[in-house]
């Protein structure tokens, strides 16, 4: 099986997308709505624990004195 990625320019060829799909030529799967939050739904499965908001704040005032420190 062959995957494409197609802009369709017309609105006809939606129509004839649909007709192949109902002849079983092809399958239509929609697209996610976000590939981001798919992917941070991914990443966060992976991770055994979640940063509490005190190691969260740790992190971001540690980032910001190495950028201004400059």
């Amino acid at each position: 099986m062959t995957t494409l990625r197609v802009s369709i320019l017309n609105p006809k060829a939606t129509k004839l997308l649909k007709d192949l799909a109902d002849l079983e030529l092809i399958a239509i799967e929609k697209q996610s709505a976000s590939g981001f939050a798919s992917i941070l739904k991914r990443l966060r499965s992976k991770n055994k624990s979640v940063p509490n908001m005190d190691e969260i704040t740790r992190e971001v005032e540690l980032v910001r004195s190495k950028r201004y420190e400059k």
